[in-house]
């Protein structure tokens, strides 16, 4: 895209990782040539790389006329994804873990050493330049699975305002459903990892007394639970603790959702002040490249807003910390079961 817009290959640092012959501390191209030997990439096939804020280039004359964009309109340097929904969110301090429920839930926080990842996290670069972004394991058809029930309880039949208000009425029944949910959880492997391909989604715990309200919370609290044993151990890997969260993406808007995570982390969760944090944040960096704010801080300060926070209730943050040692283990014997079907 910016080839089209620009005329020139350049792209951002903070879109490489991983696979790439990436330096992680310059955030520039390796000079060792193992490295380029590794990924199979010849450093002349590379784009040139700039930092998040920093120009790629002007709108060509070809690209005004196929956009209508003014030519010589400056096109700024963003950063990958998440990077730029945690920017947006406002994350910015290393004491605040960042929830980010999307269809890929994952959880995020910020640091300044290029750390190796771990098994429990694994570090991409952030969008202030300097600065890298921890991130948790996931879940995979996160969200999706919400949307997946939602439409199951609104039919097939069913257009948006159906789905929407069917949606609003399981929230209202989800509230009051108690916690754990008579004994019902909802296992997220909807899609198994790689190295498990054997997992399968379950929900497990039907006992004739639970509608499609505990179901519903149910998924919910599967989230919640899987996600807080993710942060928990994130924590302990960089020998943090997160005093406060910050939560994302569009399970964000639900009331329920909110409260059953700052039940489950038993700390202060707060909700993004922008649903499409992810926008913002690209914004950001080009407020910061053009000049309209001097530097990153100042555009967090001016560009973000905190949303309402949700705080722990202890007689709830009791209750799912006994739901979260048997969930933590649910796994130990499902695992065997659904290795063993998957031969049938």
């Amino acid at each position: 895209i910016t080839g089209r817009l620009t005329g020139r290959l350049t792209d951002t640092r903070a879109n490489y990782q991983g696979v790439w012959p990436i330096d992680q501390q310059t955030a520039d191209w390796s000079t060792d040539p193992l490295a380029y030997e590794a990924t199979g990439m010849p450093r002349h096939l590379l784009l040139d790389l700039v930092s998040p804020g920093e120009r790629l280039g002007t709108i060509t004359p070809e690209a005004s006329d196929a956009t209508g964009l003014p030519v010589g309109v400056p096109v700024y340097a963003t950063a990958n994804d998440k990077a730029v929904e945690a920017l947006g969110c406002g994350l910015r301090d290393e004491d605040t873990v960042l929830l980010s429920l999307g269809t890929y839930i994952a959880a995020m926080t910020l640091g300044t050493a290029a750390e190796t990842s771990s098994d429990d996290y694994w570090v991409n670069f952030a969008s202030v330049p300097g600065t890298y972004l921890y991130e948790s394991h996931g879940i995979r058809r996160g969200m999706w699975t919400v949307s997946w029930f939602r439409d199951l309880v609104a039919g097939d039949a069913a257009t948006d305002v159906d789905k929407a208000s069917s949606l609003a009425l399981l929230e209202h029944q989800a509230a009051q459903a108690p916690a754990g949910c008579g004994g019902l959880m909802t296992l997220l492997d909807w899609l198994a990892p790689t190295e498990m391909p054997y997992r399968r989604g379950a929900f497990i715990g039907f006992d004739g007394t639970q509608g499609r309200a505990h179901l519903y919370r149910s998924i919910l609290e599967g989230i919640a639970l899987t996600m807080g044993g993710h942060i928990n151990r994130m924590e302990r890997a960089l020998g943090r603790h997160f005093s406060t969260v910050i939560v994302s993406g569009g399970g964000s808007r639900s009331e329920v959702m909110m409260q059953i995570v700052a039940d489950v982390l038993d700390r202060p969760t707060r909700r993004a002040g922008m649903s499409d944090a992810a926008g913002l944040g690209a914004a950001m960096c080009a407020a910061v490249g053009s000049g309209l704010h001097p530097d990153w801080d100042t555009a967090i300060t001016e560009m973000t807003a905190p949303g309402p926070t949700f705080t722990p209730r202890s007689d709830q943050v009791t209750a799912y910390r006994a739901i979260g040692e048997t969930y933590a283990r649910v796994t130990d014997f499902t695992d065997p079961l659904f290795a063993w079907t998957s031969r049938a």
